[in-house]
């Protein structure tokens, strides 16, 4: 698989003991080279306000990896702006640190999945086999009234819900789900005019693994025209119909 390059950062941490992009401060968190405790978490989210009060223009996808950090340093900003506990409970807040580390990986793995899609819709079809001619229609993937950002919410708010991957031995249980299997369940899903909803989809997901997967089916039956969705107001579930039934199965 050709690795995707990743756009030069336009933010950068400084710290007394770190002074560099986001990414790298995660990197070296999960390397056990920087002890979470020695970060000031309170000054790393004041300058994310600093930066974003600045900005003149504002890309919406970086913009929400920002935000998706800047929520959980606030959280824990409010943890440590709280009275101490009693010696006895302190352990409790140690946690604390052990929770964003936890919390930066599950958000390095969703930014690299959003960043892939990315490269995935750039590519268009170039990056599939042909089993049918080239339509005429719909050339460019359209996700109607539904943006990515919309889809990308839900499947946070799933992944939030869902327990972390069993794990053997240190290592990760092997993926009993394909894309294939979830193409399948959503034209069953869809037959016959049937719509479904995205998030029931992703509420019977039973790993973080699966909804991820999902995610990834709907939006290749998206690009094949297979189905459409739609949104009936902001914020709003988002619904998959299938296109086959709404031409006529032409």
């Amino acid at each position: 698989m050709t690795m995707i390059d990743a756009k030069p950062p336009s933010y950068q941490v400084a710290l007394p003991v770190f002074e560099g992009p986001l990414d790298l401060l995660l990197h070296l968190i999960e390397r056990e080279e920087l002890d979470i405790t020695q970060v000031s978490l309170a000054q790393i989210t004041n300058q994310y306000l600093d930066y974003l009060g600045h900005l003149s223009e504002r890309d919406p996808d970086n913009l929400a990896d920002f935000l998706v950090v800047a929520a959980k340093l606030l959280l824990i900003k409010s943890r440590v702006l709280l009275p101490q506990p009693p010696a006895s409970l302190r352990a409790e807040d140690e946690d604390v640190g052990q929770d964003l580390v936890q919390q930066l990986i599950e958000y390095k793995r969703f930014k690299e999945a959003a960043r892939w899609l990315k490269h995935l819709d750039e590519q268009g079809r170039q990056s599939y086999i042909r089993l049918a001619g080239v339509p005429t229609l719909d050339r460019v993937v359209d996700l109607g009234e539904v943006t990515l950002e919309d889809l990308l919410a839900a499947v946070r708010d799933a992944l939030a819900i869902k327990p972390p991957e069993p794990s053997v031995n240190g290592a990760v249980a092997p993926i009993r789900i394909s894309i294939a299997d979830q193409m399948d369940l959503i034209e069953r899903k869809t037959r016959h005019g049937q719509s479904v909803s995205f998030r029931r989809l992703l509420e019977r997901a039973t790993t973080r693994m699966e909804v991820i997967v999902t995610l990834l089916a709907l939006l290749e039956m998206v690009k094949q025209l297979r189905v459409s969705m739609r949104q009936d107001s902001q914020f709003g579930d988002i619904q998959i119909v299938s296109k086959a039934d709404a031409t006529g199965g032409q």
